[in-house]
């Protein structure tokens, strides 16, 4: 009887462990199981380190995230990722690789495909239509060498074609998609430490945050952030060329609570004008800047305004500022004021 018992709880274990996928040599993989009695499962696999090998790699048919960073990979063709359980992808890490090529449909196969790190390889371009139709919400191509990004990296041929141009400044200023073309839908984007001497054009993606540090941009334009209505934090800390920011460069940017500038020696002033259209920017950064000071009348341009950041770390905030009491009209109306903790930041 209990040697009944024991198989009985024994047969389980061993069926589950049956289950799991094999995992290719030098590769770690890990099942996660949900729903009830753990009938749908992923798998996590972690080919880090491996070497050139690892790619193309069999994987399990239900593997859900990737990773391939840290081999040596060079380029991206249009069949190394599609193999069996590639289709299922929804997070593919590639980062610290020597990638320096990647073809049109490199990703084409990665029809869930949500979130991309190419952060840490040898990109100067990517090829138009290379991002088209994936579901990607999270971008990072930080740490490349990238000297422009376009619109077309995220349609496919003949679809987001540029309708008009500012012709004072060559800016894009109207994309469209086309009758087939599906807009992308990223929400996060990150152009740390590449080579961009102006900021891209991204004109229909509905962006909440955008990094574009350590960049050798030189001036922020008209045009720079035209539509990105839905971005909520802006950093563009540590371009160490950034001389200019012309004034309603930042009109559109009308969800925008993050604003960090800070690290940009060269900026010296702004003119209250550049906060135009900032109606809910809650966090200002300008520490370690060329900007030491900001005009008296800074709220009325950022009425959300709770904190900013100035010189070498002078932190302001919001307060109320009493109004004088008087005997026939009562006490006066209660003023929003920026206050520091230095003199002189405030003119």
């Amino acid at each position: 009887m209990v040697t009944m018992l024991c198989v009985s709880i024994l047969l389980p274990l061993v069926l589950h462990a049956a289950a799991v996928p094999s995992c290719h040599p030098g590769c770690r993989c890990e099942v996660e199981s949900f729903g009830l009695f753990d009938s749908f499962s992923l798998t996590k696999v972690d080919c880090s380190g491996v070497g050139p090998a690892a790619a193309p790699v069999p994987i399990p048919l239900d593997t859900s995230y990737l990773d391939l960073s840290s081999n040596s990979i060079r380029s991206l063709s249009d069949s190394m990722l599609s193999g069996p359980g590639y289709t299922t992808l929804v997070s593919l890490d590639l980062s610290s690789n020597l990638i320096s090529r990647v073809s049109a449909g490199a990703f084409s196969k990665l029809r869930y495909l949500e979130m991309l790190d190419l952060s840490h390889n040898s990109l100067e371009e990517l090829t138009d239509g290379c991002f088209s139709g994936l579901p990607l919400s999270e971008v990072d191509l930080s740490n490349n060498r990238i000297q422009e990004l376009s619109l077309n990296i995220f349609t496919a041929k003949g679809q987001g074609r540029p309708i008009s141009l500012d012709a004072s400044y060559n800016l894009l200023t109207r994309v469209t998609w086309g009758p087939t073309g599906t807009p992308p839908n990223i929400k996060s984007l990150s152009l740390v430490e590449n080579r961009l001497r102006a900021a891209p054009k991204l004109q229909g993606i509905p962006l909440r945050y955008l990094n574009l540090d350590g960049n050798p941009i030189v001036s922020i334009e008209d045009e720079d952030f035209a539509e990105l209505r839905d971005l909520v934090h802006l950093s563009l800390s540590g371009l160490p060329e950034l001389s200019f920011v012309r004034p309603r460069a930042f009109r559109d940017l009308q969800s925008l609570q993050v604003l960090d500038m800070s690290n940009n020696p060269n900026l010296k002033a702004l003119s209250p004008e550049v906060f135009s259209g900032l109606v809910s920017l809650q966090e200002l950064n300008l520490s370690n800047s060329g900007v030491t000071s900001l005009p008296s009348n800074i709220l009325s341009h950022l009425p959300s305004l709770r904190s900013a950041t100035l010189r070498h770390n002078i932190h302001c905030w919001k307060a109320q500022k009493q109004g004088q009491f008087h005997r026939q009209i009562g006490q006066a109306k209660t003023d929003q004021i920026l206050t520091c903790d230095s003199t002189g930041v405030i003119l």
